[in-house]
């Protein structure tokens, strides 16, 4: 990977198709169609000659058929589109079977449908086998035309960036992956000199929500959660609403977001101020008309089949390494039936690759920052554990297609500058309820001596990814973004509100709108402060004292965070350095739970515990959740000083942008008018 050098005399490459690549490609799809028709009744091909030929004249029709079509301003959703593709691509079987002159029969429409997805199938694995499992040269000549028609080119000699967020990474995971070659793309650019590797350390809490708030706004003060709730008007909030994410953004965006001037968010939960996005989940409701940004992923038409293969293919992956878990008892181990196969298929293949389209789509339209999460390695991990043998392959296929983003970047109208980043790690243990067979929410009912009556509501924040399907589905179908609102109903009435986000917990007793003091929660309930802080599985709550102020208390000691005076053993010995700082800055938060209670950790083993039932979690303290990484181009300077704090990344990555851009970019715009489809 060059770094930017000579950059005003940048001249982008024309994509070119190989010929030797070309014979292979058109070899293994002629295969294909003749393995597909040996299954398929309904379905004859003429020798191998003629499924030459027919290979050869499906690939004319798509080069020409699902560009054109994906670049018409039709009110199309994803669904619609993708639905569209299918027929097309079928009809593109029957088209050859008349062009090539009976070269290849279907019997009709369903046979010509199930002839193109079985096909897909065996081309997928072929081609896999063979290590020519993409096409990526043509996929940039189809993207730099849809680029050019929809918006028009940006040409500049100045750098933009593109910043790649591994959700969920952590950086001591990262360096196993680069040793044991899960990671081959990112390794190559480490050992070759071109990018170098830091660490940050989160905040608390150490999840997306506020990670991404930091980053991409610059603010993510009072985000004390995934999920929290608002007692002054009894509402609860959550980093997977729509509509919260909308409000989070509103009131943290005060024009210093990291995609000001031009920027694209892709996958994001806020946007970052981007001019453009696609599943960010702060825009979904305004944008969840169709979103022309899909166009990328719609134009070719081999995209449709192949994502269907690969998702039921990831289905079956999903499946078998559940079962090995099983059959091995390994643990910890967490539920991974229901409709989890599905959640993960569409994370790892679907999501993936409508995000990876639409980067590439930014670079050869010549945007002058793009930031995109990718959240498949996150979703595995979370069921998995966080070096299980399908979790590493998961990141091995993320790497698999950086690799193609940073083949892009000789085609783009202007040089990039490509940062691979993660927003938090993940820490791995059996859950709470494993352990002990109950909830924080039931031990809070114990402790208030409710008896499970259901006076206290109990809510776990949740699987981001099962979030992030959702939102695509609504956002595919152009359906009304999902609303929490059905959330802010459940809490009236309850005497307390216990959430979980990883190993997290907060405790909202509703008694009073305000935040309640360590006095007045031992004189309203005398026995729930000692349960808590007795539990072997809690390593510490964050209270307030009226008396002494924000306190830290242990099972065998109290941590005044103000003055870091310590009584007895300190409860958060055990954790970074920063920790007291962390929660004296979160009990500064408006929306603090009157008791956050953070889980045990056991250095000696690296585990803690979630109050929520993912086996490998992050939001709260412990371990490698808390170490993420910033892999950037030797290009770029790395800070002088440990960077805590996403607000203070935000700020490093901000200074990326300037040094590279500056305040007197001015890029050129070519106007699609001028382009034509064929250019």
């Amino acid at each position: 990977m060059n770094s930017s050098k000579n950059l005003r005399s940048w001249q982008p490459q024309p994509p070119r198709l190989r010929p030797v690549r070309l014979l292979i490609t058109w070899v293994v799809s002629a295969v294909a169609l003749m393995l597909a028709a040996s299954l398929l009744a309904g379905v004859t091909i003429s020798g191998f000659w003629g499924a030459m030929l027919v290979a050869a004249t499906i690939a004319v029709l798509n080069a020409f058929v699902p560009p054109t079509v994906a670049s018409l301003r039709l009110p199309a959703t994803l669904l619609t589109g993708f639905l569209i593709l299918i027929v097309l691509n079928a009809l593109m079987i029957e088209w050859a079977s008349s062009i090539t002159d009976r070269a290849i029969t279907v019997s009709g429409f369903g046979a010509a449908v199930l002839t193109a997805l079985v096909t897909a199938a065996f081309a997928s694995i072929i081609s896999a086998l063979l290590g020519i499992d993409d096409d990526d040269e043509y996929t940039f000549r189809v993207l730099r035309r849809i680029a050019r028609r929809q918006h028009g080119e940006i040409r500049s000699d100045q750098p933009g960036l593109i910043f790649l967020e591994i959700d969920g990474l952590t950086l001591p995971v990262l360096r196993q992956a680069l040793q044991n070659g899960s990671a081959p793309t990112l390794a190559r650019w480490l050992r070759d000199g071109s990018h170098a590797l830091f660490e940050w350390e989160t905040d608390l809490s150490s999840q997306t929500g506020a990670s991404q708030a930091g980053i991409l706004l610059g603010s993510n003060d009072d985000i004390p959660a995934f999920r929290w709730v608002e007692k002054q008007r009894r509402a609860i909030v959550s980093c997977s609403s729509p509509r919260d994410c909308a409000e989070i953004e509103r009131r943290h965006a005060g024009g210093q977001g990291l995609l000001i001037e031009g920027g694209a968010s892709r996958g994001n939960l806020l946007s970052g101020e981007a001019d453009e996005q696609i599943l960010t989940v702060s825009r979904m409701i305004a944008e969840i008309q169709a979103n022309p940004g899909y166009r990328a992923f719609l134009a070719n038409g081999y995209n449709a089949s192949r994502s269907l293969v690969l998702f039921t293919f990831e289905i079956a992956l999903e499946l078998i390494a559940s079962a090995r878990q099983r059959r091995r008892h390994v643990v910890p181990r967490g539920d991974r039936g229901g409709r989890y196969p599905l959640i993960r298929a569409a994370m790892c293949v679907i999501v993936r690759d409508l995000i990876v389209q639409s980067v590439m789509e930014d670079m050869l339209q010549g945007r002058p920052a793009v930031y995109a999460t990718f959240s498949s390695y996150d979703e595995v991990a979370h069921h998995s554990g966080l070096e299980r043998p399908d979790t590493m392959e998961a990141l091995r296929k993320l790497d698999q297609q950086f690799a193609r983003i940073d083949s892009a970047r000789r085609y783009a109208p202007r040089p990039y500058e490509v940062v691979v980043l993660s927003d938090h790690g993940q820490t791995q243990g059996a859950t709470f309820l494993q352990r002990n067979g109950y909830s924080l929410q039931e031990l809070v009912e114990r402790s208030l001596g409710t008896d499970g009556n259901g006076r206290v509501l109990g809510m776990g924040g949740g699987d981001e990814g099962a979030h992030v399907v959702a939102h695509a589905i609504d956002e595919a179908t152009g359906r009304t973004a999902r609303s929490d609102k059905a959330d802010d109903d459940r809490v009236a009435g309850h005497e307390a509100v216990v959430l979980g986000s990883g190993n997290l917990g907060l405790v909202y007793l509703m008694h009073e709108p305000r935040r309640m003091t360590l006095e007045e929660i031992k004189a309203s309930h005398p026995h729930l402060v000692d349960a808590l802080r007795q539990h072997p599985h809690i390593g510490w709550l964050l209270v307030h004292s009226e008396r002494y102020g924000p306190l830290a208390l242990g099972p065998r000691g109290t941590r005044h965070l103000i003055s870091g005076e310590v009584e007895g053993e300190d409860p958060l010995a055990l954790f970074s350095p920063n920790a007291p700082r962390h929660l004296l800055r979160t009990s500064s938060f408006k929306h603090v739970a009157d008791i956050m209670v953070g889980s045990f950790y056991d250095p000696a083993v690296d585990e803690g515990c979630a109050f929520e039932e993912l086996i490998s979690f992050h939001g709260g303290l412990g371990g490698p959740q808390t170490r993420p990484f910033v892999l950037h181009p030797m290009s770029l300077p790395a800070p002088t000083q440990r960077v805590v704090g996403a607000k203070q990344l935000h700020h490093h990555l901000v200074s990326w942008r300037e040094l590279l851009q500056g305040a007197s970019a001015q890029p050129t715009p070519v106007g699609s008018a001028e382009i034509t489809l064929g250019a």
